[in-house]
């Protein structure tokens, strides 16, 4: 009986995650690849005092990784709307928030890299009521 309870508690601790100030990269992986999964954009977390992960199409790209963004957001403890000016996303959008413990304090910072934010719509949309039209015309001709 008491392996069976020993077995049940372990198991309990491998399904919870609590995001500490000393949370590893691979503590908060399964919290960054969810995000990265949910948006389908690159994910980058860590915690305050250690470096996290970043995250891209699933797979864990950097297991050690931390950028002035999460760093600034850890100082601050604020949602920081920036753009990247240098590395591989230079240009990039990306938003980073903190992630708080009770007091209020952040204990880890995670961000997303919002590459769809690069791309003008409004160029990617300029014929769209024109192609509308042609659909709705063609439809219409159809039917008479």
């Amino acid at each position: 009986m008491k392996d069976k309870k020993e077995g049940a508690k372990m198991e309990e601790k491998e399904v919870s995650i609590v995001v500490t100030e000393d949370a590893t990269a691979e503590e908060i992986a399964p919290i960054a690849k969810a995000v990265n999964d949910l948006f389908v954009m690159p994910v980058a977390m860590r915690s305050r005092n250690k470096k996290g992960v970043r995250v891209e199409k699933g797979e864990i790209m950097d297991s050690e990784y931390t950028g002035p963004v999460l760093e600034q957001v850890l100082k601050e403890n604020r949602v920081i709307h920036t753009n990247l000016l240098k590395g591989k996303y230079a240009g990039v959008p990306v938003v980073v928030a903190p992630i708080r413990n009770r007091k209020g304090d952040v204990v880890a910072a995670l961000g997303i890299f919002d590459l769809v934010g690069t791309v003008d719509l409004g160029t990617i949309f300029v014929d769209y009521p024109r192609v509308l039209e042609q659909v709705r015309s063609y439809h219409k001709a159809e039917r008479e």
